[in-house]
């Protein structure tokens, strides 16, 4: 088979799954896969990770082998390749591992400085004094890397410039690469993933990682001992310098007078640069101009807050992590109520798994918002008629009034019978007391309408979808 009917067979795949899913599950899910090939109806197609795998396993694998049969017959079955630089060894199921090779090592030409990493002349700010230590430690957290860094829109473009990066360093366009967002977004995680993943790959790479503070500290103590150039000359010998939290030099010209050379000289070498700031470069007060310059000269990569999708992700992938298992129902009112950042998001499962630990309890839902008012300023608990047409009406863009009104326009119709459906269901409201709440429609009203539902959910998949959907959300207090 061709490369074009290949990618026609998953064309088709693709408008059929894009039908039955979410169209922000289908971004994440849906949109990276590609296909490799499709021999004897088996097909077999490329994901991003293990866990990207897993994840399509656990929640799509019904979807995907329906898909797979009703473009290429019944006897058709289906195949995962995974691109990924450290397979788990303890990996299951049809994987095919596709591993990358030895990177070439870079051409980067190196400048000829005075003393050497070997030679002992030079000074290493991160040596503990009287320790002897001829190697640059990369001062790297080895627990932060790419596979455990869940990609979504909200890090997407900062995620894959990295990876770029990572099998190219100093080789790019991406340099400087300055990552920025607010707090808890994982800016840290992500160059410390960056930074790791070149050592892995180019162990004959020097990698230094330091915070704004650890740089400004060293500054201050080198004018105290006046070996400014031999700090210097320690920070120029280093491949991949990696800054975090660079807004910190605000407003300290000396350092980031000492910065901007150091800057120029490994820009100049080929060497990569790579920087986090809780601002973009066109925000940030109290730096020299030239320097703000600098910071623009090559991808500049906004972190935002993850939606649903990622968020869920998260939370999977560090119950993955942990060897913990928590009901679905309790992760998805995590992922719902908690959506400020990944640090409070994982804080939030940890802080239940800790209380059903210490109190010796059950988790589930009523543990989890019992909890959760502790961390969420606004969390509903609720169930009653006005938040179940809120729900309903949120979902299908509709106002209150409109289902209260005597519209007989078929999505209106539908939206109030299918609120009508859930306040029978969750409510302990009488027949009548429901159709008062509808625009004083009597109880016979209520009753078709409720068959109506049922019915709908036995034949028609899409009202089937949306009030399995509706009905989630009600069922998670979610506004």
């Amino acid at each position: 088979m061709t490369a074009n009917q290949l990618e026609r067979v998953w064309a088709e795949c693709l408008e059929i799954i894009r039908d039955n899913v979410l169209e922000q599950s289908f971004t994440t899910w849906f949109k990276p896969i590609r296909p490799v090939k499709l021999e004897d109806k088996v097909l077999t197609i490329q994901v991003p990770t293990q866990f990207f795998y897993e994840w399509l396993e656990e929640h799509y694998v019904t979807l995907l082998h329906k898909t797979i049969k009703r473009v290429l017959g019944s006897d058709s079955r289906l195949e995962y390749a995974i691109v990924m630089a450290n397979p788990s060894p303890n990996a299951n199921g049809p994987l095919t591992m596709n591993i990358p090779g030895n990177k070439a090592k870079s051409q980067n030409p190196e400048l000829n400085l005075p003393g050497s990493l070997n030679a002992g002349t030079t000074m290493n700010p991160f040596v503990i004094p009287g320790l002897k230590k001829v190697q640059i430690d990369s001062q790297l957290n080895p627990q932060y890397t790419f596979d455990i860094y869940v990609e979504g829109d909200c890090n997407r473009l900062a995620r894959s410039a990295g990876l770029a990066i990572a099998a190219k360093p100093g080789g790019t366009s991406f340099n400087p690469l300055l990552v920025y967002g607010g707090v808890g977004l994982g800016k840290t995680h992500l160059l410390h993933a960056i930074g790791n993943k070149i050592k892995e790959d180019f162990p004959q790479k020097t990698v230094l990682y330091v915070t704004s503070v650890n740089f400004t500290n060293q500054i201050i103590q080198a004018i105290t001992k006046q070996t400014i150039q031999d700090l210097v000359n320690f920070y120029l010998m280093v491949d991949v310098l990696i800054v975090d939290d660079i807004q910190d030099l605000n407003g300290k010209e000396k350092t980031q007078d000492i910065f901007f050379n150091i800057f120029n000289s490994l820009h100049q070498s080929g060497k990569q640069i790579i920087m986090s700031s809780d601002r973009s470069p066109k925000d940030m007060q109290g730096f020299n101009d030239r320097l703000v310059s600098r910071f623009k000269w090559g991808l500049t990569a906004d972190l935002s807050v993850p939606d649903y999708e990622t968020r869920l992700a998260i939370l999977t992938l560090k119950m993955y992590k942990d060897g913990v298992t928590f009901p679905h129902d309790v992760v998805e009112f995590v992922a719902h109520n908690v959506k400020s950042n990944v640090r409070e998001l994982e804080g939030a499962l940890t802080s239940i798994l800790a209380n059903a630990s210490l109190n010796q309890k059950t988790i589930d839902l009523d543990l989890a918002k019992s909890v959760m008012k502790n961390l969420v300023k606004e969390i509903h608990t609720d169930i009653n008629v006005t938040n179940i047409v809120q729900h309903v009406c949120n979902f299908y863009n509709l106002t209150p009034e409109m289902l209260q009104s005597k519209s007989r326009k078929r999505e209106v119709v539908q939206a109030r019978q299918i609120a009508i459906y859930f306040t029978k269901k969750f409510t302990k409201l009488s027949l009548k007391a429901i159709g008062e709440h509808f625009g004083g429609r009597d109880h016979t009203t209520v009753i078709h309408s409720c068959e109506k539902i049922e019915d709908f959910i036995g034949i028609d998949k899409k009202i089937k979808a949306e009030v399995e959907d509706i009905h989630k959300r009600i069922k998670l207090n979610l506004i």
